[in-house]
């Protein structure tokens, strides 16, 4: 069973949940900037969460199906046709042998996710079917003449299945480890006003045009470790999150980090959009935690 490509629109990569725990060699770890909207679309075709599905910027994927199989759009809501006919998302739909899927440029959002019943089957890298951009690591970029294959179906599509609610509002965030290094009103500058998605924003990182948090240390920051949702500020002052593909290791002091089950928005801003941040509320303490 194989998916042959036809067009891939402005950037198509093979995702999976990427390559965690590999950071201390020197490897992002990469995966899908939806993990949601992934995570959705396997489900609705039968797949193990970890199957691998392609992420699709911007629309203009088009492939044919060898033999017939189950498929599933998830994430930016991209207009979907098969052999010219209009579906729908958040479902499993039916490709006959033959048939071409189309995905049209969606209305909001970036990256759409099509999911096939037994998962993209490229060979895995580390572990892992991921394409990470920052080093070109994994399988690479879908090109118009792949033949991508597609692993066994394991199970049943599920006839259905809603897409997790997601909360609305500013990107939560934490104090960052070097948050010393800023004034001390920092976070609410970063808290305080609205940024705009810069069009290099990529993978790698979500770039920001805004209010620049001050910095009270000049000296140079020793390269150390990043985290997922590291919000950067580089010498323009211009914050940079980073994403799937950023770099281990960084030497920019890191003022914030945005909450986890934030991240999967700065998946789907496109440039020009405006974004905010806010403190995150306390974590409640511990469950049996001693009381004071």
């Amino acid at each position: 069973m194989s998916l042959h490509v036809l067009a891939t629109g402005p950037l198509t990569l093979v995702q999976d949940r990427g390559r965690p725990g590999l950071a201390h060699l020197g490897v992002p770890r990469a995966g899908a900037l939806d993990p949601p909207a992934a995570a959705l679309a396997n489900r609705l075709v039968g797949n193990r969460a970890d199957d691998a599905v392609l992420e699709v910027v911007l629309g203009g994927l088009e492939v044919r199906a060898e033999e017939p199989c189950w498929v599933a759009v998830t994430g930016a809501p991209a207009p979907v046709h098969v052999d010219g006919v209009a579906r729908g998302h958040h479902r499993a739909e039916w490709l006959a042998a033959g048939s071409t899927l189309r995905l049209g440029r969606p209305r909001t959002g970036v990256r759409t996710y099509l999911a096939v019943a037994g998962g993209i089957a490229v060979a895995p890298v580390l572990g892992s079917r991921s394409t990470d951009t920052l080093a070109w690591v994994g399988p690479p970029r879908v090109t118009a003449g792949t033949a991508l294959p597609v692993g066994r179906p394991r199970t049943q599509p599920r006839p259905l299945d809603h897409p997790p609610v997601h909360r609305p509002g500013p990107l939560r965030v934490v104090p960052g480890p070097r948050a010393d290094w800023f004034a001390a009103d920092a976070l609410a500058v970063l808290c305080g006003s609205p940024y705009a998605v810069e069009a290099d924003s990529n993978r790698v990182g979500l770039r920001l045009d805004g209010s620049a948090p001050v910095r009270t240390r000049e000296a140079e920051l020793p390269s150390e470790g990043m985290v997922l949702g590291a919000v950067q500020v580089p010498p323009s002052g211009r914050p940079v999150v980073f994403l799937a593909d950023h770099p281990p290791t960084g030497g920019y002091p890191v003022v914030a980090v945005v909450h986890p089950d934030d991240l999967w928005r700065c998946a789907q801003l496109r440039p020009g959009e405006q974004v905010r941040f806010t403190p995150a509320p306390p974590r409640p303490p511990a469950r049996g935690a001693a009381r004071r």
